[in-house]
């Protein structure tokens, strides 16, 4: 049995069915990258006070070395 505040698909019009779906979507994304900013910020806050940036960017360094060196072409 369904509950009293949900209308049944049969009587709801497509157009009303799309709107509905279409909305709900653009605000699921909306709060889901909201909160993966959010994520961002305390990890970076986090990682500033532990201060492992500089052992992040060593590793990058060492991935684009190797990038570089196992294709010329990439160099300028």
């Amino acid at each position: 049995m369904s509950q009293p505040y949900e209308k049944s698909s049969k009587h709801m019009s497509f157009k009303r069915i799309a709107t509905n779906n279409f909305v709900g979507g653009v605000f699921w994304a909306l709060g889901a990258t909201v909160g993966l900013a959010l994520i961002f910020v305390v990890l970076g806050m986090i990682s500033k006070s532990v201060n492992v940036v500089p052992v992040f960017g060593t590793f990058v360094s060492q991935i684009i070395d190797f990038v570089l060196k196992h294709n010329p072409n990439l160099q300028r």
